[in-house]
């Protein structure tokens, strides 16, 4: 770590349009090539649905148990310096993940990479997070933070969308599969090496950005005092199945979406081409995402949670019927645009709602670390579901599949009976 001493010269803030738009893109970018893109480049390079859903569902692992962690990154060095250097992790692992991709044994030397980043892709996330709320006032905090996860879903676009349709226009100019997704994953290591030089130079540092700054009390507040207060909230248990059943079907899902639209016609997929998964998943319905997120969030603030969770819960997952249509049907890519970007723009209205939950449950003096176990299992059922789903998949075939994808949604929309939500 760098020096925590800030000289006379050293501006303690900055317009948060400089800092939150780079900020908020570098946290998104490396999570959705990890879970997302790594997903596409392991299926384009020839591994089998068991395989990359069982490998990669292990890349959320970090996303799962980063609580565990977040106190040392509180209190040894500054939020300004964690996320510099992890921004040279970054870096630095998507090109030895770009250079491994030509290697005879690429998949379990990139998946080392790529486990590698995750963890300090997660670790990225708390340091972002806790800058944040260093860097801005309590009233910009909550000015500024709709506009930074419209960054954060930039990237996913960038990601999933714009990379994916740079990848597949190399493959089909080169010929050469392995050698574009190289190239590609040397382009987002160079992004990341830009933006750690444009925040070496432009984050501020924040007077209360220092390593230590918890008074002696909370110094001595176990962790497990702050893990026990979460599990004993009232209807805990409604609670806990409603955070982990809430998006299984949407876990066996995600990790199949784009292995279905990539399979040939003869293997039971609809044979896209890899810019055309770009299109279809990455960059169209991407902004069907975002769109249905602004929405839900809408409908939540207008009507309240406890009207709106169950609706906004069909919304998210009625649409994954669209994906048995397709399995049963194999319908041409002018009608793919439409039902992906609906089942998408679902996913967002219900996915906002979800979140908004979590939020909800996060109460109390601890309330940072409480939404910090809620996402962690989150985290863990999407995991768990997804490590097994190409097992299914391949056992199945996609119709039948996604067929158990709808039925798989069930569960976590009986739990919301039975949740605790106020009326306010």
């Amino acid at each position: 770590m760098t020096s925590d001493k800030i000289s006379s010269d050293q501006t303690t803030s900055q317009n948060p349009w400089w800092i939150l738009p780079t900020l908020y893109f570098a946290e998104g970018l490396p999570y959705v090539l990890i879970n997302s893109v790594s997903v596409i480049i392991y299926k384009r390079m020839g591994i089998d649905n068991a395989q990359i859903t069982s490998w990669t569902g292990l890349l959320y692992l970090p996303w799962v148990i980063k609580m565990f962690w977040s106190p040392f990154v509180d209190s040894y060095s500054t939020k300004r310096n964690w996320v510099i250097c992890t921004q040279i992790g970054l870096m630095l692992c998507l090109g030895a993940a770009a250079f491994s991709l030509q290697l005879p044994n690429f998949f379990f030397i990139s998946l080392l990479i790529f486990t590698i980043g995750a963890f300090i892709s997660a670790t990225q996330d708390i340091a972002t997070d806790g800058f944040y709320m260093l860097a801005l006032t309590p009233e910009q905090q909550a000015f500024y933070a709709g506009i930074r996860s419209v960054f954060y879903r930039m990237a996913t676009v960038f990601g999933i969308g714009g990379l994916v349709v740079f990848a597949g226009q190399l493959e089909e100019n080169l010929g050469n599969i392995p050698l574009s997704w190289s190239i590609t994953l040397i382009i987002a290591a160079v992004i990341f090496g830009v933006i750690f030089i444009y925040h070496r130079f432009v984050l501020p540092f924040p007077d209360s950005d220092a390593p230590n700054r918890r008074t002696e009390e909370q110094n001595q507040i176990p962790f497990v005092t702050i893990i026990s207060s979460y599990f004993q909230q009232p209807k805990i248990l409604a609670i806990l199945a409603f955070i982990l059943l809430y998006r299984f079907g949407e876990a066996m899902l995600v990790k199949l979406a784009n292995p279905f639209l990539l399979d040939p016609i003869s293997d039971g997929g609809l044979g896209l081409t890899t810019k055309e998964v770009g299109l279809v998943y990455g960059t169209f319905g991407t902004i069907s995402l975002i769109v249905g997120g602004i929405i839900g969030g809408a409908i939540v603030s207008k009507f309240g949670l406890k009207k709106t969770i169950l609706p906004l819960a069909l919304a998210l997952n009625l649409p994954d019927l669209f994906y048995v249509y397709m399995a049963y049907n194999q319908p041409s890519i002018e009608l793919v645009y439409p039902l992906v970007s609906l089942e998408q723009f679902g996913y967002g209205l219900g996915f906002t709602s979800f979140m908004v939950y979590l939020i909800y449950v996060s109460k109390g003096e601890y309330k940072t670390s409480h939404y910090a176990i809620s996402t962690g299992i989150m985290a863990l059922g999407m995991m768990v579901l997804g490590m097994v789903s190409g097992f299914i998949q391949q056992s199945l075939g996609y119709p039948l599949f996604f067929v158990v994808v709808c039925f798989l949604t069930i569960p976590g929309m009986a739990t919301i009976f039975f949740l605790p939500i106020s009326e306010d």
